[in-house]
């Protein structure tokens, strides 16, 4: 979504985090104020933890005593993780679009036109 003022246009970022009900949130701005700061340092946060826990895939598959709890529990968070890792996706590409898109030109206020009159007279 793009959002154009006068000369600025401003972005409107998915945050890294839902609101109730699993709602997305989204912030606007320029992203240098403090939640898109917040949100660039959850999603580091997201990434790093996705890392990691990639590594702990490798292991744990690599066992062959790896137990069905175990597996379990790594789908679950390989799942949650990959969620956050979408929404991350998503939400850089979306700025990334915005950044690379002409701005918009700003359309012009329409004028109210006169209504066509009518001739009721007739001529003789």
């Amino acid at each position: 979504m793009r959002v154009v003022g006068g000369l600025d246009a401003s972005v409107a970022r998915l945050l890294p985090w839902t609101g109730t009900g699993g709602k997305p949130c989204y912030v606007l701005g320029d992203g240098t104020g403090y939640v898109s700061r917040r949100a660039d340092e959850v999603e580091d946060i997201q990434l790093d933890m996705a890392y990691e826990l990639l590594g702990h895939a490798d292991g744990l598959l690599a066992e062959p005593g790896a137990t069905a709890p175990q597996i379990h529990f790594l789908a679950s968070r390989l799942k949650e993780s990959l969620e956050q890792v979408q929404r991350i996706a998503e939400s850089r590409g979306s700025r990334l679009e915005a950044a690379l898109s002409p701005p918009e030109p700003p359309q012009p206020q329409s004028q109210p036109q006169p209504e066509p009159q009518s001739n009721s007279e007739t001529s003789p």
